[in-house]
């Protein structure tokens, strides 16, 4: 019987590149928002891969996971979750489900979050922001960070570039904010998804007009949010870019009232400059709303 033998040459040569596949396999990283894909994205640059849960199109506020997103879940070593009310679709399946291989990466661990009325819930829109996002993606680089550390100090770069930039954003807003007096301004949003940002430039919402996120206010709940736009002063309505609401039009003509539109950056493509191009839209928007508002009768 004859052995097939394996020269020790060409032994010492294939072993090294197994190992080396081994040792640098990418993670493979999956988020549940938009926002999370880019901040993902600008932290891991080409060492790790961003898998999305759901494919784009879809509403994460009424979503159920398919069987294709349970197979791409367990295919992750990490996953990116907002945890306090934005994406319950993956939150309820994490939470049924064994994965013990799976690291859950909790983005908003360390965000000072704003109580919804009551105090019992939070307002989970604190991608709408820029310092709350800055925390979130401190604490995802540190989670991943903790799961390739050979490549820790390159996240950390990365996550301090990425904050660099959007810290510029804001300070370009911040002094055009400057040069306003804000103080009378008064101002009502279709629901509480811009109540971070707003927080960082001094601004408090007078009025939310929906009950809830994408819930259509009854025909009574309209005239109160009405009555209290007029007897508020207000003379901005923030609402959703790209979200066709009809009782936007009758505040805008009963009240008054002008509208300006703010990204809510969860829908679309998944992109890596997504929430740099987004916000930019957002502070530019709202120093625009500013200064109409300045200029604007007082009542």
């Amino acid at each position: 019987m004859s052995i097939f033998r394996i020269p020790a040459a060409i032994l010492i040569a294939v072993l090294p590149l197994t190992f080396s596949s081994l040792a640098f396999a990418k993670l493979n990283i999956g988020i549940t928002l938009h926002p999370y894909y880019s901040y993902v994205s600008n932290i891991v640059g080409d060492k790790a891969t961003v898998t999305p849960l759901i494919d784009a199109g879809f509403n994460p506020h009424a979503y159920k996971l398919s069987p294709a997103d349970l197979t791409r879940l367990k295919s992750m070593d990490a996953i990116v979750v907002n945890g306090i009310g934005h994406d319950q679709f993956a939150i309820e399946v994490l939470e049924s489900l064994n994965l013990s291989d799976l690291t859950v990466i909790q983005a908003n661990a360390d965000v000072p979050l704003i109580s919804k009325r009551g105090g019992q819930v939070h307002n989970p829109h604190t991608f709408v922001s820029i310092d709350a996002a800055i925390r979130q993606i401190y604490t995802i680089a540190k989670g991943i960070a903790k799961l390739d550390p050979s490549n820790a100090k390159y996240y950390q770069r990365n996550a301090l570039m990425y904050a660099k930039t959007l810290r510029k954003m804001k300070s370009s807003a911040l002094k055009e904010v400057a040069r306003l007096n804000i103080s009378d301004i008064r101002i009502a949003s279709t629901h509480g998804a811009y109540g971070y940002l707003l927080q960082e430039f001094g601004m408090t919402v007078s009025a939310v007009v929906e009950p809830a996120h994408g819930v259509s206010p009854s025909a009574s709940q309209l005239q109160d949010t009405i009555n209290k736009i007029r007897n508020a002063n207000v003379q901005v309505l923030f609402t959703e870019l790209n979200m066709a609401n009809q009782y936007i039009n009758v505040i805008e003509n009963e009240t008054g009232t002008r509208i300006f539109h703010f990204s809510h950056m969860t829908y679309g493509d998944y992109r890596k400059d997504l929430v740099e191009i987004d916000m930019q839209h957002n502070l530019e928007t709202l120093v625009k709303s500013l200064k109409y508002a300045e200029e604007s009768p007082k009542s």
